[in-house]
């Protein structure tokens, strides 16, 4: 995580994490760490419940793909993304 990684986003990058996956997922609670293009995501909702690792883990992509586009995106890798049920 030593390395920057140019990006034209402003603004805190991990609060625009939280706010797309809450923006996505109702319930969501949502922490993140990180900077430099990588990220540890933690977030705990209902609506995992039910659902495999690969499905949930899809809904949380699902809500910051938008983050991980382009060459100078924000978010260059998700390093870690753990989700889970209250």
């Amino acid at each position: 995580m030593g390395s920057d990684h140019p990006t034209d986003f402003v603004g805190d990058i991990c609060e625009a994490i939280r706010g797309s996956v809450r923006a996505a997922i109702d319930d969501a609670v949502v922490d993140v760490t990180g900077g430099n293009g990588h990220y540890t995501i933690t977030v705990t909702s209902a609506v995992f419940a039910g659902k495999n690792m690969v499905q949930s883990q899809r809904l949380v992509y699902g809500a910051i793909a938008h983050l991980m586009k382009g060459d100078r995106a924000p978010v260059h890798a998700v390093d870690r993304l753990t989700t889970r049920t209250p």
